[in-house]
């Protein structure tokens, strides 16, 4: 049956029996996107921030660090409840750091870690 503006009455009858159905079906692909992301994306980088977060409360005295500019230093003193630390980056030079700027800590390589040539 024609009408006026172009819709059927067969179309309209078809969206409004299956509404809730066409809705969920519609909805599905970016619903399936999203955990795809979670579990692809969100998740690990969560676990990475995780990490990084224990590696900075775990620093002590002795320890390499990288800072986030590339500085490598000898943490020298740790100050329990605050966000400085000091660090030797050069014989006799002491700087201050803030404990969120430093990316990661160097451990030493055991004799018998090292690859024979």
């Amino acid at each position: 049956m024609w009408t006026p503006f172009g819709i059927s009455t067969a179309h309209a009858q078809d969206a409004g029996a299956g509404g809730a159905a066409g809705i969920v079906m519609q909805l599905l692909p970016l619903i399936l996107i999203f955990v795809v992301f979670y579990f692809l994306l969100i998740r690990p980088q969560q676990k990475k921030m995780k990490e990084h977060r224990e590696m900075l409360t775990q620093l002590k005295r002795n320890d390499r660090v990288v800072t986030a500019g590339g500085i490598v230093g000898t943490i020298t003193k740790v100050k329990e409840g605050s966000d400085e630390i000091e660090a030797e980056i050069a014989p006799n030079v002491r700087v201050m750091l803030v404990r969120g700027t430093i990316t990661s800590v160097i451990r030493p390589q055991a004799a018998n870690d090292e690859k024979p040539a």
